[in-house]
């Protein structure tokens, strides 16, 4: 199975949807596997957002990540990164599809609810920049054989 990383961003902690966002991945059946409220620093939003530094919008974007502590989290299930991503919506909220997270609660492309891996290999890498490995927890839920069939986990 996978495991894959979501930061529920500043704007989501402002306007009070932590529960709701959770509830989404857990309604879908993926594992919670860390969770942690964190103030990102200057430096790690650099690290996070390296690939956007030579983007016009690359200071906003650090400083909109700032504006107040965020909550990362990380959700583990049978292609959990493409499900995650299925369940964020498009990164602009305005194009986002009606019962996303986005489509539902987002009308900006920065101020968009979740920041969600884009791949394994991306998930991989930023799991390990927000979590210790002592922070990520395998366990085994018991309603595992009414969500997957037996080969499928």
């Amino acid at each position: 199975m996978e495991k894959t990383l979501v930061i529920l961003k500043p704007c989501t902690i402002q306007r009070g949807l932590i529960g709701e966002i959770i509830s989404r991945f857990e309604k879908k059946g993926l594992i919670l596997c860390g969770m942690k409220m964190t103030w990102l620093t200057d430096d790690l939003l650099s690290e996070h957002y390296a690939h956007l530094r030579e983007k016009s919008f690359f200071q906003r974007v650090k400083d909109a990540m700032a504006v107040c502590p965020v909550i990362v989290c990380c959700w583990k299930g049978v292609d959990a990164v493409q499900v995650v991503r299925t369940l964020a919506g498009a990164t602009n909220g305005r194009n986002a599809a009606p019962g996303t997270i986005r489509g539902d609660y987002s009308m900006s492309v920065q101020e968009n609810i979740v920041h969600a891996s884009d791949s394994l290999e991306t998930a991989e890498i930023e799991l390990k920049r927000f979590f210790n490995e002592d922070e990520l927890f395998d366990y085994k839920m018991n309603y595992f054989p009414s969500l997957y069939a037996n080969d499928e986990f």
